[in-house]
C-alpha cells in the first residue's frame, strides 16, 4: 500500500521523504528524544540511511514496514515519526512505534500519532494485533498507549541493550475488535 496519508484534527502520517532528514535529525540526534529508546542518539549519516532505507521499504512488495512521518497540519512541520512493521511469524500482526521532537510533548501529539497508526494497521491494513514496548521509565508513554486502549501485558526481561546496560521493556496491545468497539 502506497503512498499512506491519514489524517487527524492536528496531525497527519505521510511517506517519509529524502527532504526530511534535518527534521527527523533533530529527533533521533537528541539525548532527550532517544532517552527512553532501545538505542543512542543518532548521527545526521545515520538518520540519513534509516530516511533512504524507509524510503526504500515502502516501495516494497509486499510491503511490511511502514516508517512514517509524523506532521502538524497547520505548520506542516514534521514532529516525528511513526511506523507498523508486520511481523512474518504472527500472520496478522505488528509491531508500532513513534518518536515525536520533545518540543512537541505534552500537546497530546503522542496519543494521536498512536491513533493515526492503529487506524492504519486495522482499517487499512486489516491486522488482528498491533503491539509496542516502552521503557519501563517512560511513564508518558504507558499513559499514551493506555488511553489509545491499548493494554499491558507483560515485561520483557533484559530486552534492549542501551549505554552498556540491559534494560527490560513493557509490552502494550490492541486487538481488532478493541479497536472497533472503542471507534464504534
Amino acid at each position: 500500500m502506497h503512498p499512506v496519508h491519514r489524517r487527524s484534527r492536528r496531525l497527519e502520517l505521510r511517506e517519509l521523504q529524502a527532504a526530511d532528514v534535518d527534521a527527523l535529525f533533530a529527533v533521533y540526534g537528541s539525548e532527550k528524544a532517544t532517552e527512553h529508546m532501545s538505542f543512542e542518539p543518532r548521527t545526521r549519516d545515520e538518520v540519513e540511511q534509516f530516511v533512504t532505507r524507509s524510503v526504500a521499504a515502502s516501495q516494497a512488495d509486499p510491503r511490511t514496514e511502514y516508517t512514517l512521518a509524523v506532521v502538524e497540519r497547520d505548520s506542516g512541520h514534521l514532529i516525528g515519526s511513526g511506523r507498523l512493521a508486520l511481523d512474518p511469524h504472527q500472520p496478522g500482526g505488528a509491531t508500532m512505534g513513534f518518536a515525536l521532537r520533545p518540543a512537541s510533548w505534552g500537546s497530546g501529539n503522542g496519543l494521536e500519532t498512536v491513533r493515526l497508526l492503529l487506524g492504519l494497521g486495522f482499517e487499512e491494513l486489516g491486522l488482528h494485533r498491533v503491539w509496542g514496548a516502552r521503557s519501563p521509565a517512560n511513564e508518558a508513554s504507558a499513559r499514551t498507549m493506555a488511553r489509545a486502549g491499548m493494554v499491558e501485558e507483560g515485561r520483557i526481561r533484559e530486552h534492549v541493550h542501551k549505554a552498556g546496560a540491559w534494560r527490560d521493556s513493557i509490552v502494550h496491545a490492541i486487538l481488532d475488535h478493541e479497536w472497533a468497539a472503542r471507534n464504534a
